[in-house]
């Protein structure tokens, strides 16, 4: 099975008892550099019924904007009139790119500014890159990693935004 089929079979599955499955494909994926990432992304999530799950579709996440290395929107959403912005909810701050070790691979990982919250990526094909969220608890908001459970997301690479993007 190619990698791409895997992760089409893991991204229809909706019964994840825990994270091994999930843990073992994102384990046999190459690191992704930082420069690899700049650009525009769509994202979508592995249904694992981790609470980030349902909290990105209350806010309507659309996906991430890489701008650079210290200019990324780790959040862009839909708004009201259905246009995308980046949604600053993480304490008005956006975040950062920098090369990261996680589970033994050093590997671009986006890091919120206002939260201690990292997204590690590992790369799919040049177009795909699948996430795990990271982080350690902090007050007014939910374990990141809740109950030992991570948060598991994948990004789809696009040329433009689908609707226009402004500024909030």
């Amino acid at each position: 099975m190619s990698t791409m089929q895997k992760f089409n079979e893991l991204s229809a599955k909706t019964d994840y008892q825990n994270d091994d499955e999930l843990f073992a494909f994102f384990g046999s994926l190459p690191a992704v550099s930082a420069q690899e990432m700049l650009g525009k992304w769509q994202g979508g999530d592995f249904k694992t019924g981790h609470w980030a799950g349902q909290a990105l579709i209350d806010t309507r996440w659309f996906g991430k904007w890489f701008k650079g290395k210290f200019d990324v929107a780790p959040l862009v959403s839909y708004n009201d009139e259905g246009k995308l912005y980046s949604n600053k909810m993480m304490g008005g701050q956006e975040a950062s790119l920098q090369m990261v070790e996680f589970r033994g691979v050093v590997s671009a990982t986006m890091i919120y500014d206002g939260a201690p919250i990292f997204d590690h990526f590992r790369k799919v094909d040049d177009n795909t890159v699948m996430g795990v969220m990271d982080g350690k608890p902090f007050k007014g908001f939910p374990d990141i990693v809740s109950n030992g459970r991570y948060y598991f997301f994948f990004l789809k690479r696009i040329d433009e935004f689908p609707v226009e993007f402004v500024e909030a």
